[in-house]
């Protein structure tokens, strides 16, 4: 027996693609609603308005990425969890469908600071950087904040560029800049 999604799940579903495919101001409900199947009672039944859905849909990107660098630092090995964490970034930029990343693509969207959309991705960039903070300490790095600072630079610049340049040479950028910001200079020891 195929389990199906429930209706709200398929809405939430339906807007990560969507949104990010083609930007959230360009999605209207109509569409939501058609593609995820469900009436438009159901969709304001579990989403009160489509703000309320962004929402949700970057939380569950939040939820999605911490997992995956919770997985790629368990996996690697104590002075090597930074790179892990660029690694997964490395390879975002290089899937297939790749479009920048969904928090910038969303802020850009919704200039206001205010706005609950911006503080979901404001929640979400913190995280984030206090992330790279606390494996940089970790690490014994004498300056972790300026390591996670120029490290969420990169990051940034990586997930812009990946959807603008070649993803390969963005990737290969990225590594090389954190390597020797990090004193890994010979490939080999990364």
């Amino acid at each position: 027996m195929v389990e199906t999604l429930s209706p709200r799940d398929r809405l939430l579903e339906t807007a990560s693609r969507l949104f990010y495919a083609e930007g959230i101001h360009t999605v209207g409900v109509d569409k939501l609603v058609t593609v995820a199947n469900v009436t438009r009672a159901t969709f304001y039944r579990h989403f009160p308005t489509k703000e309320d859905l962004v929402v949700a849909y970057l939380r569950a990107r939040d939820v999605e990425m911490r997992e995956t660098v919770a997985e790629r630092v368990a996996a690697a090995s104590r002075q090597k969890t930074m790179l892990a964490v660029l690694d997964f970034v490395g390879d975002y930029t290089c899937s297939p469908g790749f479009r920048g990343c969904p928090f910038i693509n969303a802020a850009a969207e919704y200039p206001d600071p205010t706005h609950p959309v911006r503080l979901a991705v404001s929640d979400h960039r913190r995280w984030f950087r206090e992330t790279l903070a606390g494996l940089a300490a970790d690490a014994g790095h004498p300056e972790p904040d300026y390591v996670a600072d120029v490290l969420f630079l990169l990051h940034d610049g990586a997930l812009q560029g990946g959807e603008l340049d070649d993803p390969q040479a963005v990737r290969a950028t990225l590594f090389r800049a954190a390597r020797e910001l990090l004193g890994l200079t010979d490939p080999a020891t990364s």
